[in-house]
């Protein structure tokens, strides 16, 4: 089982040198079951780099549209190494942009909450700061995984996930304790999408065999560190968590909303439409 504290990758390794081992198995761990949690891990940054994507030349300040894309693009690194690594494992003719481009809505195993779409940019904000803190702490687990692959890459998205944070938990408390107009956005915002957050922490049969086997994060053990850190972000901000029993789920499973298929619809187009096309 990984140390939900651990560290990340001994001082001195290379993470680029250690992503040489992409399609290598774990000794005793069922390649299949790594493969599908690669693309779980990867479905989650392709789906949220889309989203931030999205804000590219929209965004209300200059400065925010290149940090936007600056995140965006972290993120598609990881996806791009994550679904690499699904693919040469399965060992069935695909490669990364196959795995993006050409699957079918109820074949992504992303969380429902990346896939929320944008709406202002405290939606935007509330969705990211959801994410980042629960990004942090399970980037700095899966650091220590047994699939190197997967911990090289944790390893690289350490720093990444930090300033993310950084950046989505600032501008959360601008506008959460700036104008009254500001505040009234993000709280509805947060009311609108913290429920999303709880299917983060949701493990099944096959995240169980991989935290037995150390190549897998017990997200249920990152629930405090979550918990806290929002709650500092949201007492800064003067926001409040909303008081509701609703937990939406099922993104594990190919059950997602219709805000999904828009985002397939616009991400896929030109693959579909010119197959096997390079450039």
């Amino acid at each position: 089982m990984i140390d939900p504290q651990a560290s990340p990758l001994p001082a001195g390794t290379d993470p680029a040198v250690t992503l040489g081992t992409i399609g290598t198995t774990v000794p005793g761990v069922d390649a299949a079951d790594v493969v599908a949690y690669a693309l779980r891990l990867g479905d989650d940054s392709l789906i949220l780099g889309q989203r931030l994507s999205e804000w590219c030349a929209k965004s209300p300040e200059m400065e925010l549209d290149i940090a936007l894309m600056n995140l965006s693009l972290d993120l598609f690194g990881r996806a791009r190494t994550l679904l690499s690594h699904a693919a040469a494992l399965e060992n069935e003719g695909r490669d990364e942009d196959s795995i993006a481009f050409l699957r079918d809505i109820g074949d992504f195993r992303n969380v429902l909450l990346v896939e929320q779409p944008n709406g202002d940019f405290a939606e935007t904000i509330v969705r990211q700061v959801l994410f980042d803190c629960f990004d942090l702490p399970f980037q700095e687990a899966l650091a220590a995984s047994a699939d190197e692959t997967l911990a090289a890459v944790a390893a690289k998205a350490v720093k990444e996930s930090a300033y993310h944070l950084r950046f989505s938990a600032n501008w959360l408390i601008r506008l959460g304790d700036g104008t009254e107009e500001s505040h009234r956005r993000a709280q509805a915002a947060l009311d609108a999408l913290a429920p999303y957050a709880h299917e983060l922490f949701e493990t099944d049969a096959l995240e169980d065999r991989l935290i037995k086997a150390g190549v897998a994060v017990d997200r249920a053990a990152l629930r405090p560190r979550f918990d806290e850190r929002l709650a500092a972000i949201l007492k800064e901000a003067t926001l409040t968590l909303p008081g509701t029993e609703w937990r939406p789920t099922g993104g594990r499973r190919g059950e997602h909303s219709e805000a999904l298929g828009f985002l397939l619809a616009e991400m896929q187009w030109m693959q579909r439409a010119y197959p096997d096309s390079e450039w």
